[in-house]
């Protein structure tokens, strides 16, 4: 099964989001979080969580971007888990039992976004409020082939 990854190019998101999600830490969407937002929730660094910030499974935290990796059924099931805890912890549900299909669902989602991607594909998300609630949509963007010779130095070790 495919999962994402929290990935960052440059410390932007250490200061954007409250909350910055581990580099390598598993994500998913997370949306669940605004569900019950108004305009009003709009302000800050919750916005910015808001408008584009994947969730971080172990800490919480966002990010902006994360990469399509492949993921292993035992790492997959410790994350349903966490992810059902922290629906127990935060949201109240009853335990983590009546708490893991919901959570299974949230893997699933992030499953399906990321199927159809080969390893290293960033995705974004963006995220907008609507009369009917939260909208989120997705950008892929590819994974470029990079040729050893745009990391190598050319040159002599006799120089």
């Amino acid at each position: 099964m495919k999962l994402a990854r929290a990935i960052h190019f440059d410390e932007s998101d250490q200061h954007v989001f409250a909350s910055p999600a581990r580099t390598g830490e598993w994500c998913i969407s997370g949306g669940f979080e605004f569900s019950n937002w108004t305009e009003g929730d709009l302000a800050g660094k919750a916005r910015q969580a808001f408008a584009n910030g994947w969730f971080g499974l172990e800490t919480g935290g966002r990010v902006t971007f994360v990469a399509v990796t492949e993921a292993e059924p035992a790492e997959v099931n410790a994350l349903t888990d966490l992810l059902a805890q922290h629906f127990v912890t935060y949201y109240g549900a009853p335990s983590v039992e009546a708490a893991r299909p919901v959570a299974q669902d949230e893997i699933a989602h992030m499953a399906d976004l990321c199927e159809d991607h080969p390893a290293n594909t960033l995705l974004t998300v963006a995220r907008e409020l609507t009369d009917s609630g939260v909208r989120e949509a997705y950008r892929v963007i590819e994974a470029q082939a990079a040729g050893l010779e745009q990391f190598a130095i050319h040159g002599s070790l006799d120089e």
